[in-house]
């Protein structure tokens, strides 16, 4: 992509799937046990393990061949423990080089992007005139509501208005989160038409606009709200109410927004600040009957997209804004977490926290080349699981915890 004026080529939809199969939904923990020494450590599936002879120096190395980096040293002294969980998963873009080199990609009209290499930072044009389009990066492995996740990022918009349709004098949202990429590229997406757009887990900014009913005027104030939209059932959104979420962003100064979930209590927080400072006080949301979502409503979603929607199949709303987003820093828990290992009984036995929608096993090899599984799948609880090798071998022996979605 082209630096300043340049714009990012078309990418042919993701038509098939609910799950990034290209980024690959598992992740393999990987435990070196050695008389007196114990070590955990996990990494998603593509990485591999270059394993060196024990020493009391260096007991063992991983090393990443594409995004992730993790590097262990150890003192194999007896009775010592070590035990390293994976690092978070993270996508960060600063736009200090071209994003379409590190999995930037653009669906709909890429003119609406443009990276700006001088500022670091992408200019956006939210149009609902045109076709839905998005600037996104696709996940390490979907996301359900059972999965943590904390994005942040800096946003300047320069103007924004709506009206700007005819007829259309209600707002239509700019959408900033994450998306199932196989029904947002589809043809009957319309994020403006309820229960047109599945699968949706993001921050929106609504500007200010009204609706003309009647001859009755209706204010529409502006809102920055969480927003999530069931796959189970397109009609149910949360939050059923954006009047707690009413508040306007500033243009032409950079707010630092921070949208983070967490899983255990269903919680979304939304934080907008300037200059370190708070601008607005929004309550969390907890995706419950009461904010719209039952307990058989679920999401969906592979993608982080900045997303201009279109205004199709929308009679009331429309948007043209421009702006920049700066500073994208995407986290994504481990499912395996606070691990340990340890012999109970003779038994080889790895203790970890897990999550809800994996499913795990526990695996082992001696020459790091050839594994076999030692326990059976176990569906995660969301609470703790144990895996136990019965028949660990006399010899030094690596494991490492499968999780895969089901």
């Amino acid at each position: 992509m082209a630096a300043k004026s340049g714009h990012f080529s078309v990418t042919e939809k993701d038509e098939a799937r609910p799950v990034a199969g290209a980024a690959g939904d598992s992740l393999d923990a990987f435990i070196l046990r050695l008389p007196g020494v114990k070590v955990f450590c996990s990494s998603p599936s593509d990485w591999s393990l270059n394993h060196k002879p024990c020493c009391a120096q260096s007991a063992a190395k991983m090393k990443d061949q594409s995004m992730f980096k993790l590097r262990l040293s150890l003192l194999a002294l007896a009775g010592v423990s070590v035990f390293s969980a994976a690092p978070a998963a993270t996508i960060t873009e600063d736009f200090s080089t071209d994003p379409s080199q590190s999995g930037w990609q653009v669906f709909g009209n890429t003119n609406l992007f443009g990276w700006d290499a001088p500022n670091r930072q992408l200019d956006v044009t939210w149009d609902s005139t045109q076709p839905n389009s998005y600037f996104y990066h696709v996940l390490p492995w979907y996301l359900t509501r059972n999965d943590d996740f904390d994005i942040q990022f800096d946003l300047r918009l320069t103007d924004i208005a709506s009206g700007v349709e005819t007829g259309k004098t209600g707002p239509l949202e700019l959408g900033f989160g994450f998306l199932h990429l196989g029904d947002a590229t589809s043809t009957n997406f319309m994020r403006g038409v309820f229960g047109s757009a599945p699968n949706l887990a993001e921050f929106d900014y609504y500007t200010s606009g009204y609706y003309n009913v009647g001859g009755v005027i209706y204010n529409s104030p502006a809102t920055t709200t969480p927003a999530f939209i069931s796959g189970t059932d397109s009609y149910d959104y949360a939050p059923s109410d954006l009047s707690v979420y009413d508040d306007e962003l500033p243009t032409n100064q950079t707010v630092h927004v921070e949208f983070a979930y967490t899983a255990s209590n269903q919680t979304a927080v939304l934080s907008l600040s300037t200059n370190g400072q708070p601008i607005a006080n929004l309550p969390g949301l907890v995706l419950d009957p009461n904010n719209g979502f039952s307990s058989s409503d679920d999401f969906i979603v592979d993608v982080f997209s900045i997303s201009s929607y279109s205004s199709a199949g929308d009679a009331y709303d429309s948007v043209l804004a421009h702006g920049s987003v700066a500073n994208i820093v995407i986290t994504l828990p481990p499912p395996a977490q606070n691990p340990s290992g340890s012999f109970s009984n003779g038994v080889w036995q790895v203790r970890f926290t897990d999550q809800t929608n994996w499913v795990y096993s526990l695996q082992r090899t001696t020459d790091v080349m050839l594994w076999n599984d030692v326990s059976a799948s176990v569906s995660g609880n969301g609470t703790n699981l144990v895996l136990l090798d019965d028949l660990p071998p006399a010899a030094n022996a690596f494991y490492r915890v499968r999780a895969q979605r089901p």
